[in-house]
């Protein structure tokens, strides 16, 4: 086991209601006590989308101590990619860093139980990489509790200050950015909506993934609360051809319903 690892066990499971048609893994982890508030299908794969996004700049600052030292076209980059899920960004480091390498790097390093890279016949597909809510939650627990300072600093900063729009024109405060107040942070992610980046989808979609590729893929993940309190992991599946901004509403739906100590400030 990774000293990352969780060694905690969940407080409750209940199940939310889901709207008919919806395929939903979540987890809420309050880093106050250390537990697990809430979780529902946490090991279930979703594609990732652009929460893999976290994994790649993890995985392009790792060997850069002790001075973590960035390039200022490169930290244009991570700034883009972070705060507003720029694509292009990230298909430029996916393909510097070795692409699915990526993945596999930051899954031996993260002690991740069910993340892996996208399938064999799509390489550069990175928004197809399978992840998990709980996985997420490893994600973050690492980069708030783990990581050298430069590293969270820029990382959580920028999530911080993500834009309501990304520069793909997608709406990103849903989820976690429409319930609460103030006080949060966001790394979402989209996949199939019509308009929506092909880096996440295709018309020759393989059979044999371990994720559903076909439905649409719309998924909240960041922190909420004083000091990051609490991790809040969301991923959804829509029937394929759900208008955006009703995906958009079910999952900020869903994510209102969560169980999410500390933190009274909702909107």
């Amino acid at each position: 086991m990774s000293r990352f690892q969780m060694t905690m066990r969940d407080e409750r499971s209940e199940i939310v209601a889901l709207p008919d048609g919806v395929t939903a893994g979540y987890a809420v982890f309050d880093r106050g006590t250390g537990r697990f508030v809430q979780q529902h299908n946490a090991n279930h794969r979703f594609r990732s989308a652009s929460v893999v996004k976290l994994l790649i700049v993890l995985d392009y600052l790792w060997d850069r101590a002790p001075a973590y030292d960035v390039p200022a076209e490169d930290r244009t980059r991570i700034e883009v990619m972070l705060r507003s899920s720029d694509d292009d960004a990230a298909s430029h480091f996916w393909e510097q860093l070795g692409g699915t390498a990526i993945v596999d790097r930051m899954v031996t390093r993260l002690g991740l139980t069910h993340t892996a890279g996208p399938p064999a016949t799509h390489p550069g597909f990175w928004g197809y990489v399978a992840i998990t809510a709980a996985d997420t939650i490893q994600v973050y627990r690492y980069i708030l509790d783990q990581a050298p300072q430069p590293v969270r600093e820029l990382v959580m900063g920028q999530l911080h200050q993500a834009t309501q729009y990304g520069t793909d024109g997608f709406d990103q405060f849903f989820g976690i950015a429409s319930v609460f107040d103030r006080d949060f942070s966001i790394k979402q992610g989209w996949s199939g909506f019509h308009g929506s980046s092909g880096y996440g989808t295709d018309t020759a979609k393989p059979v044999d993934s371990p994720v559903d590729l076909v439905s649409d893929a719309l998924h909240t993940t960041g922190t909420v609360g004083p000091d990051d309190r609490v991790i809040v992991a969301v991923f959804t599946l829509h029937p394929a051809g759900t208008p955006y901004e009703k995906a958009s509403a079910e999952v900020t739906g869903l994510t209102g319903a969560l169980t999410v100590p500390g933190v009274p400030d909702r909107r």
